[in-house]
């Protein structure tokens, strides 16, 4: 049996169609993934990412546990911050790309990719367990149950999002959070940390509300062109940013820095799980490297194909996501190469079903908004 969100009604009264998501049943697409995209970018779209994983990291000890479990900088985040980071395993691998919300000095919500939320807890749990005698105030627990999580992103929907609270949004800065009620009485997250390249809010809330706050902003948005979307224009909509996505671009094997996120590595902090092993990687030089590209010709790169140099004639790596940007009208993708072969302006060769298209190595994000999030 397919998990299903609070929101699994909505979505059939709307006509999604509906996907296996990691063993949850949601929406890939509703009018269609090009307008879905395009409406997000001109306008707003609103998005159910209630199977994303909510654990509570909680106790004194809580901020010393979660800066030794991650690669970024806890212990100095401000109550009210938001920051992204890399849990490693201790060979350096990525287990999870995640989020992590500061709610007091020794409260924490930790927000997982929802394929791995199992696995994430059991390590952080196992972490624990094999250090416990470092932090005697702890205590960790899964929460996913507990909430429903609603994205709406897009140039309007700070506007859209304020007919429905009075928590001063225009104060939530990017990656900071703010706590308040929707609809008057519902305790809500506002979290300004999106996975579209939009200025946008997360808005966490009990899992039984998750209906009747949809509702409320699809009707608050009807006159600024709010639209539901799928999975579908979420991946296009983070493609087109070089956001990297659990499973393909990060793996138990991905060092953080061979994908780009050497700016959530803070190898001068004291330790943390798979330091050792990625500073060496650091000193010693990286053999490949994540890039964007374009195809210089029709055609559709997709998770898995294979990367060649110029003549075809070499293979150097392998395309982890692409697809037509909707945005931008071409084909993209981004890809692991070898590092001598990462250079913007590199001829590239990729193979799409047997027959060899040429791209070229671009700089990323390849869409850039143009408008500036206040």
């Amino acid at each position: 049996m397919l998990k299903r969100t609070s929101l699994f009604g909505e979505h059939q009264k709307l006509g999604a169609r509906l996907v296996d998501f990691g063993g949850w049943e949601l929406p890939v697409q509703y009018a269609g993934i090009i307008d879905e995209h395009l409406n997000c970018r001109m306008n707003a779209g609103i998005f159910d990412v209630s199977h994303m994983g909510e654990i509570h990291v909680q106790g004194a000890d809580s901020g010393s546990y979660l800066d030794f479990l991650v690669s970024n900088d806890v212990k100095n985040m401000s109550v009210g911050q938001a920051i992204y980071s890399v849990m490693c395993n201790l060979n350096g691998g990525a287990v999870d790309d995640l989020v992590i919300y500061r709610r007091a000095f020794d409260r924490f919500l930790v927000v997982v990719n929802a394929s791995n939320t199992e696995k994430d807890f059991n390590h952080m749990v196992t972490v624990y367990n094999e250090y416990q005698y470092q932090w005697g105030d702890l205590q960790v627990t899964n929460e996913s149950a507990r909430y429903s999580q609603i994205a709406i992103q897009g140039p309007k929907s700070r506007s859209i999002l304020s007919k429905i609270t009075e928590t001063a949004l225009e104060k939530v800065k990017t990656y900071w959070f703010s706590e308040g009620v929707v609809l008057n009485n519902i305790p809500a997250i506002f979290a300004r940390t999106g996975y579209t390249g939009e200025d946008g809010f997360e808005i966490y809330i009990d899992w039984n509300s998750g209906p009747e706050v949809w509702r409320a902003l699809m009707e608050a948005g009807q006159t600024d062109g709010l639209r539901p979307c799928g999975l579908g224009a979420r991946d296009t909509l983070r493609l087109e940013m070089k956001y990297p996505l659990y499973g393909n671009e990060l793996t138990d094997e991905t060092l953080p820095l061979e994908a780009g996120l050497g700016w959530v590595v803070k190898l001068n902090k004291a330790d943390f799980i798979g330091r050792d092993r990625i500073l060496e990687a650091s000193q010693r030089g990286l053999n490949r490297k994540l890039i964007g590209f374009k195809l210089l010709e029709k055609g559709i790169p997709r998770h898995g194909y294979l990367i060649y140099n110029e003549e075809g004639t070499q293979r150097i790596g392998e395309v982890t996501s692409g697809s037509q940007s909707p945005s931008l009208n071409r084909a993209i993708g981004i890809g692991y190469v070898d590092i001598d072969s990462s250079k913007i302006g590199t001829k590239l060769t990729i193979e799409i079903r047997h027959n060899k298209y040429s791209a070229e190595v671009v700089a990323t994000p390849f869409y850039k908004r143009p408008y500036a999030i206040s």
